[in-house]
């Protein structure tokens, strides 16, 4: 008889103690995205606005004419390893391009230093184009100018956290989430947090709601470069820290527990 009660109240502790710790996790939040929306056609009132080239950014430009030979000498330093136009390497690729100062200024051959920062590419590619046909350098010139270190970071509750370089320097937030493995079961979809440089040295700081439709329509849903994504945890995942270092304890504390429980009677 004594046994069969010892067993009941161990069999009764230890069904507290599971209790006690699902009881201490929260249900996780839905993790569906746009869950708003249905069949049906979004059009932005918002245009993709072409970025602004910054400091440290690191530009492709290409000029062609009538005359390759002359062209040429405009191309080198997207094709030479050994001009000052040169990026750091990055792995095993070495990038080469026009790298803008922290003055702003880019070397242009024969133009010398010429301002970039603060332009869009087309304002760039204007003032190239004038400025090579007001020298005479070239007759009719073509200049096409692409960014090379277009990139966004993605941190946080994401499968794969990292800085990302996009190469046709057109990006969404929910394709930069799914460059990063897309997120957690434990990342905040309703509040994730965009860090934006605005070209003046300032940060632009907003909150986006990956659930809402009206993120298909946010001036926010297609990312600049050097913009950074950071999503945050939810309370499930401070939780569950919380009980994998207090289950141990729980769990020593109950066989303690039976231990003197069973020799005292």
């Amino acid at each position: 008889m004594i046994n069969c009660l010892k067993r009941t109240y161990i069999v009764h502790l230890m069904i507290w103690v599971g209790l006690v710790f699902m009881a201490s996790c929260s249900n996780t939040k839905k993790i569906v995205y746009l869950d708003e929306i249905g069949n049906t056609r979004i059009r932005s009132p918002y245009k993709r606005v072409e970025p602004i080239i910054q400091t440290s950014d690191l530009l492709s430009i290409t000029v062609s004419s009538l005359n390759p030979q002359a062209s040429a000498i405009f191309n080198a330093p997207n094709e030479s390893t050994t001009n000052t136009n040169i990026a750091t390497q990055s792995g095993n690729t070495l990038t080469v391009g026009y790298l803008v100062n922290d003055s702003g200024y880019i070397q242009f051959p024969f133009l010398g230093l010429m301002k970039a920062e603060g332009l869009s590419k087309s304002q760039l590619t204007n003032s190239i184009v004038k400025q090579l046909t007001d020298r005479k350098l070239l007759i009719d010139p073509i200049v096409t100018i692409r960014h090379l270190n277009f990139r966004v970071s993605v941190l946080g509750e994401v499968a794969r956290p990292g800085i990302f370089t996009v190469p046709n320097e057109k990006i969404s937030i929910l394709e930069a989430l799914g460059l990063a493995g897309d997120l957690t079961m434990y990342g905040k979809r309703d509040n994730v947090l965009l860090i934006r440089e605005d070209g003046r040295g300032e940060k632009e700081t907003t909150r986006l709601n990956l659930g809402s439709k009206d993120l298909l329509t946010s001036p926010y849903y297609y990312l600049r470069s050097n913009d950074v994504l950071y999503v945050e945890p939810t309370k499930d995942k401070v939780q569950r820290e919380k009980n994998m270092i207090l289950f141990p304890i729980i769990i020593s504390l109950t066989t303690l527990f039976i231990i003197v429980f069973d020799r005292v009677f």
